[in-house]
């Protein structure tokens, strides 16, 4: 896809914003610190709208909500063993504008994802120093046909999903000319350890999401499962789909509640992974978990907090009993991974990265993947699931009303999976997913004919 980079902005907070150091919290300071890409398509109206006023419109009500939101216009910085540091100093963020000869139509009916979004979504630097990149960067392309898409790309060390989607909302509101609904709460103490500790270290958990994943069975290491070719698609699972599913999940007597749609999918992403990569009955696999803990915490987490809080978990099983159990086993492993998270499990996980004396081994830049500091992987044997499914992230309306389409953009990586609600509101679901091109034909397959054998 053509597209030209006409100029870029730095966009500063419009008033003067509190200043200084934050300390992040434990689960800030692991995970992937890199940026997380998301895009969404628009059509403008021709008589109303044109490319200057759009641009203006969304870099005055940037600077606005950067007042708010004051800590991604500022920058992280190493400070000692693999811990972060946030320095809110007001530097702001990057606008890019950009226009494609392309039109809407040569992207598909249906929007299907491919390499070409890496082209609307602003490209990070990351041979920079980390206190030489901006947390957010954003990408105003306009196209031939007259749409635009807006690509944000955000640092994962300072947000997660729902952080992420609260700043994007609020953003969108202010540029319609409304009020903030949500302030965000920027006070990460709650999430830091304690001193003394708040959960004695004697009654530490087991954190078993720190630790390597499988390897595939033979394999002393993953490097050549590294560099095999990704490839990104989106399938679509209709409302009598799911209904399948999360009916064939609960038939067969593993646990005494009723499994989730959530619970069902993603065993059933789980199982035909097994399937598709052909593993043997005895290899260890997982899939990790990502679960929000701020209605989990004793008391919950204040309303609109603002930073990561969301946390792996992970399930394990061996491919095996996958594949030969019924679906509610998947389900049940899944179950159980999930209900750890307890305010005492997420407390004794802080305290146990607050005593590593280095936390650079928890660090996942999965961009680096041909660096000589080789990251976890979470490919081949394993899976990554994250859902999306109750988060704001349709109906982003800046002005020129809701988005045609929006997607993860690039999300290729071997392994990681999002779920997301059905854009149209009817009850189906999307699962994007990224998988080695070489089982992407088998996975497909199983994920679709699997159902269709319980229907």
């Amino acid at each position: 896809m053509p597209v030209t980079l006409k100029a870029c902005y730095t966009v500063k907070p419009i008033e003067t914003t509190w200043c200084g150091r934050v300390s992040l919290s434990e689960w800030d300071q692991t995970g992937n610190v890199t940026h997380v890409p998301i895009i969404y398509f628009y059509r403008t109206p021709s008589q109303e709208s044109n490319n200057n006023s759009i641009a203006s419109t969304l870099k005055d009500s940037l600077s606005r909500v950067l007042v708010p939101f004051y800590p991604l216009a500022g920058r992280l910085h190493w400070i000692n063993n693999g811990r972060l540091e946030l320095d809110c100093n007001a530097m702001g963020v990057q606008f890019i504008e950009a226009e494609s000869s392309s039109s809407f139509e040569d992207l598909g009916d249906d929007f299907s994802p491919s390499s070409e979004y890496n082209y609307l979504v602003p490209t990070v630097d990351y041979t920079l120093p980390i206190h030489g990149l901006p947390l957010v960067l954003i990408q105003l392309t306009n196209f031939k046909c007259g749409g635009v898409s807006i690509g944000i790309t955000l640092s994962h060390a300072v947000v997660d999903g729902p952080s992420a989607s609260h700043f994007i909302s609020e953003w969108a509101r202010l540029a319609r000319g409304e009020p903030l609904q949500t302030v965000p709460f920027h006070d990460r103490k709650v999430l830091h350890a304690g001193d003394p500790p708040s959960v004695p270290l004697a009654r530490c958990h087991s954190h078993t999401e720190f630790d390597e994943p499988p390897l595939l069975l033979g394999k002393t290491d993953n490097t050549e499962e590294r560099k095999k070719k990704t490839a990104m698609v989106i399938l679509k699972l209709s409302k009598t789909q799911v209904e399948t599913l999360k009916k064939t999940a609960n038939y067969g007597g593993y646990g005494n509640d009723s499994y989730s749609r959530y619970e069902a999918i993603a065993g059933h992403i789980w199982r035909s992974a097994c399937k598709a990569r052909g593993h043997k009955e005895d290899q260890p696999t997982t899939l990790t978990v990502i679960v929000d803990s701020r209605s989990r915490m004793e008391p919950p987490l204040p309303k609109g907090y603002f930073g990561n809080a969301t946390l792996d978990t992970v399930a394990t099983s061996l491919a095996g009993d996958l594949v030969s159990k019924p679906l509610g086993y998947a389900s049940s492993r899944i179950r159980e991974a999930i209900e750890r998270v307890s305010d005492e499990y997420v407390r004794s996980g802080i305290e146990f990265l607050k005593n590593q004396e280095d936390l650079r081994r928890f660090h996942q830049d999965l961009h680096a993947i041909e660096s000589e500091k080789k990251e976890p992987f979470y490919g081949n044997p394993n899976l990554a699931v994250v859902s999306w499914l109750t988060l704001p992230i349709y109906g982003v309306d800046f002005g020129w009303g809701k988005e045609l389409y929006m997607s993860p953009a690039t999300h290729d990586f071997d392994g990681d999976f999002v779920l997301l609600p059905g854009p149209d509101g009817d009850g189906s679901l999307l699962v994007c997913l990224g998988l080695q091109v070489e089982h992407m034909d088998a996975f497909k397959k199983h994920f679709y004919e699997d159902i269709e054998s319980k229907s």
